[in-house]
């Protein structure tokens, strides 16, 4: 069978953002389908392909599947025109493409919810079926953090609605970005929730750990690894820094790694701050291995009720892979886990006191940090393993070609019968 796969955001282990769609299209090339993934110029992102562009594009081999590469940059900090024209470039790029190969399946993997257009039309032109990904709730998350464009409302909710009635399935990241595909129409029997993965590979013991320079030998490593954005509320971190300094506490160091629109004025915010690093994005090869040196795995988020459960970031499952205990003001299924696994503490959202709180316990219990990280990795290996889940996203490709096939035979059948 040959998959298209649409992914504007797609890296490998190489870059220093998320690899899921990596795995999920390296298993499907390694049960012998054909596979072609689709990615833009994701700032961050490391595509696996070094030559030129020509013509806006380059392409090749990457862990046993075609990679098409466009010229179409795009980078957390830009602009929402640039943004935006950026997704509609990637979506008209895509449409093309899908229409020249023919593929027997699309998987479309949104954000950006644009993703859905190529794989709408090659559907309603072409009768190539498509499986609709959602990663984060579009336009149900910006809304609900205030930076929805209200023109463009009503636009993206007809987008979404569209896309979750016409996918032969949808898969979503969490329990509640199901409940919202299923609001918006889908039928349940075709939501399947296929959460964040671990990659029990990349990180875990067995990876050399790595300590900056700066860092003492006494100091415990509070690591957060992701993107400085408005959306992940990461002037919490500084107050509790502030806070520990004040007291004289000297033990601890956070590590802040990565980019993005409000870095800049979160360096600014930590001016005259020791106990606080910040470093630039890096390959998910040297984030394992700057957990490895970390004690402290931190998963943050804005203080906004919609993140509670419609959300799954890399950070957690990351931190859970590393067998390092993770700290999280995110309530819903993210602190539901830290619980029941025994992994982990969380707190209350914009609570710098509560986190300032929650790092100095693990600080002063180093037998608590040990046992809450074998738990954590212990849970990664149970239930998180991304082997494991791309195998079950396999399966459900593999299902659908199943049920279109027999549906065209049946058709063939009927129009026989007719003759």
């Amino acid at each position: 069978m040959h998959i298209l796969y649409l992914h504007q955001h797609f890296s490998t282990p190489e870059g220093s953002t998320a690899t899921r769609s990596f795995a999920f299209a390296r298993a499907l090339a390694a049960r012998g389908h054909r596979v072609t993934l689709a990615t833009g110029r994701y700032h961050g992102g490391e595509t696996g392909l070094a030559g030129a562009f020509r013509h806006g594009r380059r392409q090749g081999r990457v862990a046993g599947f075609e990679v098409v590469e466009w010229d179409i940059p795009y980078a957390n900090a830009m602009g929402f025109a640039s943004r935006g024209a950026a997704f509609l470039r990637y979506a008209a790029a895509a449409g093309r493409l899908a229409f020249r190969l023919r593929p027997d399946l699309v998987v479309a993997s949104s954000t950006p919810l644009t993703v859905a257009l190529p794989a709408l039309l090659a559907k309603a032109l072409r009768g190539i079926p498509f499986i609709f990904e959602i990663r984060d709730p579009w336009p149900e998350l910006p809304r609900a953090m205030g930076v929805l464009p209200m023109p463009f409302a009503p636009v993206l909710d007809a987008l979404a609605n569209l896309a979750c009635r016409q996918a032969e399935a949808v898969v979503a990241l969490s329990d509640g970005m199901a409940e919202t595909a299923r609001a918006r129409g889908a039928d349940p029997a075709r939501v399947q929730v296929i959460g964040n993965g671990c990659d029990l590979d990349l990180f875990g013991p067995h990876i050399a750990p790595w300590r900056p320079a700066e860092t003492a030998a006494w100091e415990v490593l509070a690591l957060y690894a992701g993107a400085h954005g408005r959306a992940n509320g990461l002037g919490v971190v500084l107050e509790a820094a502030r806070l520990l300094a004040e007291q004289g506490e000297r033990r601890l160091r956070i590590l802040l790694v990565g980019e993005g629109a409000e870095k800049t004025t979160l360096i600014e915010q930590a001016r005259g701050l020791q106990n606080v690093t910040f470093l630039p994005p890096m390959p998910k090869r040297d984030v394992a291995r700057l957990f490895a040196g970390s004690q402290i795995a931190l998963h943050i988020l804005a203080d906004c009720p919609a993140f509670a459960e419609w959300t799954a970031p890399n950070k957690l499952t990351d931190g859970l892979a590393a067998g390092r205990p993770v700290i999280s003001n995110a309530p819903g299924q993210a602190a539901r886990l830290l619980a029941e696994g025994g992994c982990g503490i969380a707190v209350p959202p914009g609570d710098a006191a509560g986190l300032a709180a929650a790092l100095m316990s693990l600080v002063e219990n180093p037998a608590r940090r040990e046992a809450m990280g074998q738990a954590a990795r212990g849970l990664a290996v149970r239930r998180y393993d991304r082997r494991l889940l791309a195998a079950r996203f396999v399966g459900l490709v593999e299902s659908i070609a199943q049920e279109q096939a027999s549906l065209a035979h049946s058709r063939l059948l009927a129009i026989s019968g007719k003759g």
